[in-house]
């Protein structure tokens, strides 16, 4: 029953975000275009609920000729490819916002485990053993509030599992409240392999 209420909730809340703050997203891609010539969006390859991929939609952070489907940790020297505006949106972390259109169209949740790279095969296999791979994606969830880019994935795919097991508003609502403490703390946030 509650995943009925929450997909409703995750659309309305959604749209009037993104009502809301359109000129927010506008900003945003002018300063990205100003910076470095390109796209302002960035897609990427995901898993989402059921292991079908999908493309996530991100503001671009990095320039043009970063590797592909490399996660930001597996890069060597990320300072070299993230763009100064790009540094500010993901230590905020609203290189995300553009996630509200995924959500908007199904794809993912406001909360839910963070959806793998489609070549993550450990984290993918992991979050199998702990039925993580059968919800929908979110914008953040249960790992992403306790330990984020810090935690090895046999935690974060434990951590998952754990929120398969306690899914409710209640639980949605806790990890939207610690979300919004480590985005303004950047708690768990680094750059590539220390």
């Amino acid at each position: 029953m509650y995943l009925k209420i929450k997909r409703i909730t995750d659309l309305l809340l959604s749209l009037l975000f993104v009502v809301m703050f359109w000129w927010v997203f506008a900003v945003i891609a002018l300063l990205i275009i100003c910076e470095d010539r390109g796209a302002v969006l960035f897609r990427q390859r995901r898993i989402g609920k059921d292991k079908k991929e999908f493309y996530i939609y991100k503001f671009r952070t990095m320039k043009t000729d970063t590797p592909k489907d490399v996660p930001t940790h597996l890069l060597k020297d990320p300072q070299s490819y993230i763009t100064k505006i790009g540094a500010f949106l993901r230590k905020s972390s609203l290189d995300e916002l553009p996630q509200l259109f995924n959500i908007i169209k199904g794809e993912m949740s406001i909360v839910g485990p963070r959806p793998a790279l489609y070549n993550q095969y450990d984290l993918i296999a992991e979050r199998d053993k702990y039925g993580a791979n059968a919800l929908t994606p979110g914008l953040t969830g249960h790992a992403q509030v306790n330990g984020r880019d810090e935690l090895p994935i046999d935690v974060k795919a434990r951590l998952d599992g754990e929120y398969v097991k306690n899914i409710s508003f209640i639980t949605d609502v806790k990890i939207i409240l610690k979300t919004i403490s480590a985005v303004i703390s950047h708690d768990g946030y680094k750059e590539g392999t220390k």
